[in-house]
């Protein structure tokens, strides 16, 4: 990565036109999506396969097309306010810290009312793995991102 900042002025232009080919043309290169998957022990035994997950490290031109596109989609969501303000994951100025904070002060304030307070919590570890594509993709669709943008989102 440190060669490609340092040969950052010379590459700015032919990425900024390739990522924009990206764009209008709504394909994910296949080449640009070559990853190897190195499993990372994450707890537990080490014989049992589920405590390993399989972070895929892709290619150093494959990250800078992917932040480019996070870039363009997160503008997108933040413009049409599309995200609940209790989404706090994935969010810049909205750290667990700051959920953790929010909760722990509404129940206090419920505490100092003499209100009943209840609580359940969802674990929702390798939630991840579970979503479900076509419907990750309608809803995509449903918040605006139509046409190329949808196309390179399935590609």
């Amino acid at each position: 990565m440190k060669i490609l900042k340092v040969s950052t002025p010379f590459i700015t232009s032919p990425l900024t036109y390739i990522c924009n080919k990206l764009l209008s043309s709504g394909i994910f290169s296949s080449q640009s999506k070559f990853s190897e998957i190195e499993p990372l022990h994450k707890k537990g035994e080490r014989t049992d396969i589920t405590n390993f997950r399989p972070p895929a490290l892709l290619t150093s031109f494959s990250k800078i097309l992917e932040k480019f596109i996070y870039a363009r989609l997160y503008e997108h969501i933040n413009q049409n306010n599309i995200l609940a303000t209790e989404q706090y994951g994935f969010r810049n100025n909205a750290s667990t810290e700051k959920a953790s904070f929010k909760l722990i002060n509404e129940i206090l304030l419920a505490l100092n009312n003499k209100l009943t307070v209840g609580r359940i919590f969802c674990d929702l570890e390798k939630a991840f793995n579970s979503v479900n594509h076509d419907i990750l993709l309608s809803k995509c669709e449903f918040y605006g991102f139509r046409g190329k943008t949808n196309a390179l989102l399935k590609s």
